[in-house]
């Protein structure tokens, strides 16, 4: 009996034992379905297909930046530099002052000029007084006509004496208009040449500054013979400034110089760029993208399409409502689209907004 007791005590202590193992694995299995059932939830995106096109084909080269215009400003005259007020850096606008020159002398010149044709009017306004009373004598035959001669010669000799102080007083207005040196154009200060105190001699260098002009930019770029044959002036260029922005800049091409490089075959060409905000600085390198003018076929993807990665370009593909990332390389830019090679193929739906923090394999709702 004892041992009966045993044994059914055992036997329920073990069912009991599974039956709370089962309801625990259940509870278990019931939580790791309901983690797996609630997920990450998709993100909002919005696609765009992949099309085939026919294309221009492009170069890419590196070039380098360089002011449309720069000035070695000098003064006109000689003279003590008096005031300075630009310094290295200083952005100046056209007509801004540069230097003034110590102009004492010339003012005191013109002081002399002034009273000298001061008395040389009044001298003439009395001649033309006798002239016209030695008319009327000599109209009435009351003088000689010598003394007639003499009045109109002493007239005559007066306004041409009153021309030459004209003369002078305006070349000493234009000397004293030089002593003041004035900027030709709006740009950069970029290098001095003068300071206070110094004098600019005569005869020697008088150069002021340095003035380089940044509103717009000349990229000169080095093309191998085999493409710079087939570029045409005032075609477009995509310049990219890649310490500045990922976002090219369109320029245009100048001028396709006529004489190259005869050891390496190449031309060097001009591109004209725009630069109001003056971001740009001279000596900065670009790669400047040409049209060639052949077709070719190549896929398209807007360029918002396109995402870094380090020194990788990929783009996120959606295929059954979720998307992989697949490498691609960029080969050309169009207007707002971009040319790439990679695993992709038309009509392929690639992510245009939404796709910066996607993941491989990320479940995605494309919105309309």
């Amino acid at each position: 009996m004892g041992q009966t007791y045993h044994r059914t005590f055992i036997v329920c202590a073990t069912l009991v034992a599974l039956f709370s193992l089962s309801l625990m694995s259940g509870m278990l299995h019931g939580q790791d379905t309901g983690t797996k059932a609630q997920g990450p939830p998709p993100v909002p995106v919005q696609v765009a297909p992949v099309i085939q096109d026919t294309v221009s084909e492009q170069i890419t080269l590196v070039g380098t930046t360089e002011a449309i215009a720069r000035s070695m400003v000098a003064a006109e005259v000689s003279g003590l530099v008096e005031d300075f007020p630009v310094r290295e850096g200083d952005f100046v606008k056209k007509g801004q002052v540069l230097v003034r020159l110590r102009a004492t002398d010339v003012l005191i010149r013109l002081k002399a000029a002034t009273a000298t044709k001061d008395k040389v009017r009044a001298k003439l306004v009395f001649a033309e007084k006798e002239l016209a009373r030695y008319r009327e004598l000599k109209d009435t035959d009351s003088i000689a006509a010598r003394k007639y001669d003499e009045a109109l010669y002493s007239q005559q000799s007066l306004e041409q004496e009153l021309l030459g102080a004209e003369a002078q007083i305006e070349l000493l207005k234009d000397e004293l208009q030089k002593k003041t040196v004035l900027a030709p154009f709006a740009g950069y200060v970029a290098k001095e040449h003068t300071q206070v105190g110094e004098l600019l001699p005569v005869g020697g260098p008088r150069e002021v500054v340095t003035l380089v002009d940044l509103g717009q930019i000349r990229i000169t770029v080095d093309v191998p013979e085999r493409y710079a044959v087939k570029l045409v002036t005032q075609s477009p260029v995509r310049v990219l400034v890649a310490s500045l922005s990922d976002e090219p800049f369109i320029a245009k091409i100048s001028a396709i110089l006529p004489e190259g490089d005869p050891n390496a075959r190449t031309f060097p060409v001009r591109v004209t760029l725009p630069n109001p905000d003056f971001k740009i600085k001279s000596g900065m390198e670009v790669r400047a993208t040409f049209d060639l003018g052949t077709k070719k076929n190549a896929l398209l993807v807007p360029k918002d399409a396109i995402v870094t990665a380090g020194a990788n370009r990929l783009v996120f593909v959606v295929a059954s409502d979720v998307v992989q990332p697949v490498p691609v390389t960029v080969t050309g830019y169009y207007d707002g689209n971009v040319a790439v090679e990679g695993a992709i193929n038309p009509g392929d739906r690639v992510v245009i907004r939404g796709n910066e923090r996607l993941r491989p394999g990320q479940p995605v709702e494309i919105l309309k």
